[in-house]
């Protein structure tokens, strides 16, 4: 199944929504149980595509089946590093599409001077991992029992990758 990269843009919202939704909704990925109402994303996206962050779309058979955003942090003394957030839907999981959808993200996110990436990923998410560190993530760290859903604690494991090559370059448009 061969997917599209695509820059977001208000078309793709709804359907950013609805993806954001199937994978949330799987309660073990996400730090969202379900995707939060169709205007605060509609804000949130229109936000980022104002601010020209990497957030790109993942499309498939017409429709959006994925997505990655790696969004600057806020306070000056960060204003170098970003953070990624993505998800696939359950069928275009395991075909290579998050390398494609998380390698499109990475080349925006360095072109605007990021120079470290972070995330977080749930220790159980083998798939998740492996796919941070073929693009070059490493762990870092261990943040013990900080997910919980249905009762269950799991641990997050925080990642990063970083370029110094970028630094000095940081375009901010906050």
């Amino acid at each position: 199944m061969d997917i599209t990269i695509a820059p977001m843009t208000a078309e793709y919202i709804e359907g950013f929504h609805a993806a954001l939704d199937v994978v949330a909704r799987e309660r073990k990925y996400l730090a969202h149980i379900e995707a939060p109402p169709l205007d605060k994303v509609r804000e949130f996206v229109m936000d980022n595509v104002t601010r020209g962050h990497s957030q790109f779309v993942a499309l498939g058979e017409g429709k959006v089946v994925g997505w990655c955003d790696i969004l600057p942090k806020a306070r000056p003394v960060y204003a170098h590093c970003g953070v990624l957030g993505m998800g696939l839907v359950p069928a275009w999981r395991g075909r290579g599409n998050g390398t494609e959808l998380i390698g499109a993200t990475l080349r925006h996110a360095w072109g605007r001077g990021l120079v470290r990436i972070e995330l977080t990923v749930n220790a159980d998410n083998a798939r998740a991992i492996a796919l941070y560190e073929r693009v070059g993530f490493t762990k870092e760290g261990i943040m013990r029992d900080a997910f919980l859903v249905d009762g269950v604690y799991r641990d997050l494991i925080l990642m990063a990758i970083v370029d110094r090559g970028n630094a000095g370059r940081v375009e901010r448009s906050s």
